[in-house]
């Protein structure tokens, strides 16, 4: 395959991928079949905790869907951490979100920022996946896998010339995550900043699982294993020169890759088989995020 002489072939059966993952429930929220829209509620307790950020932390199809507009969970890694901790808890976490929508809001919802005050205590943040088009990737190496099942045609074709496309988009991010955090900072400049990483999507041995529910070449489950630590990395190299907290999500969810069978799957398919969107985490993936985060907060929530 000579991907630029078929680059235009690739781009209409690419967006049609898309299309049928957009049917399924993953990229397109107004298919999401959740309750009617509503403001978070807050939670007594001992501080106050803005939660900010993607589809990753907002929870997309894990029930229970509390806001329409955003795929919001009332069992996200937020809700469960604010539980633990007996937070007062302010969710404005949007599927779909970049971080230029945490300035400007999505639709109906508003800007993420407008949460924070002098007041916040605490808050925590998954963004980036959104801003590198990682969604767009996956639907381009589902395609590709078709022709090549047992090679590495999405490698190959993010790769063609000798640069890399994603790792492009994750270096043009990295100053959109510190711009983040800075305005974390001059907003709630008393909180504790806690950048939440990206869970274990791919086996973290590369060896993987290419099937109708998984459609990925043999060859790029390590591509994409790589791509989804590197943007971790990214994150986390901003986190320490922004005097933020990183929460790595990734160890503590190897082995619960969507590779594995439901039960030890976190992270669901394309074809989904618990409740959750495809190639986000169910549940069980929520609670481990939660686990990681709760971990990293000081002893007791001392803040």
């Amino acid at each position: 395959m000579k991907p630029r002489s078929t680059s235009t072939r690739i781009s209409r059966r690419r967006t049609a991928a898309l299309g049928a993952l957009a049917a399924s429930g993953a990229l397109a929220l107004a298919m999401t079949s959740v309750a009617p829209a509503t403001a978070a509620p807050r939670q007594t307790g001992s501080f106050d905790y803005v939660a900010l950020g993607d589809s990753y932390a907002a929870a997309p199809g894990v029930p229970d869907q509390i806001d329409a507009a955003c795929a919001r969970s009332s069992n996200n890694y937020p809700h469960l951490v604010a539980g633990l901790n007996r937070a007062r808890l302010t969710d404005v976490t949007c599927s779909g979100a970049t971080t230029a929508d945490l300035a400007v809001g999505q639709g109906t919802a508003p800007a993420q920022y407008d949460a924070l005050s002098p007041r916040t205590d605490l808050v925590t943040v998954t963004i980036g996946g959104n801003d590198i088009g990682f969604s767009t990737v996956l639907g381009t190496c589902a395609v590709l896998a078709a022709n090549d099942p047992s090679g590495s045609p999405c490698r190959d074709y993010l790769t063609q010339g000798g640069s890399d496309q994603v790792e492009q988009s994750i270096a043009a991010t990295a100053s959109k995550i510190s711009e983040v955090i800075a305005e974390i900072h001059r907003r709630a400049p008393h909180a504790r900043v806690a950048m939440v990483g990206y869970p274990s999507l791919f086996p973290d041995s590369g060896v993987g699982c290419t099937s109708p529910s998984v459609p990925f070449a043999a060859g790029d489950f390590a591509y994409l294993r790589d791509k989804t630590k590197s943007l971790n990395s990214m994150i986390a190299h901003r986190a320490k020169l922004g005097a933020a907290t990183y929460v790595d999500t990734y160890k503590p969810t190897i082995g619960h890759d969507m590779c594995r069978p439901v039960g030890e799957r976190w992270i669901e398919t394309l074809a989904p088989e618990t409740p959750a969107a495809p190639a986000h985490p169910n549940a069980q993936g929520e609670r481990a995020m939660a686990t990681a985060v709760n971990r990293a907060l000081p002893p007791h929530a001392a803040f």
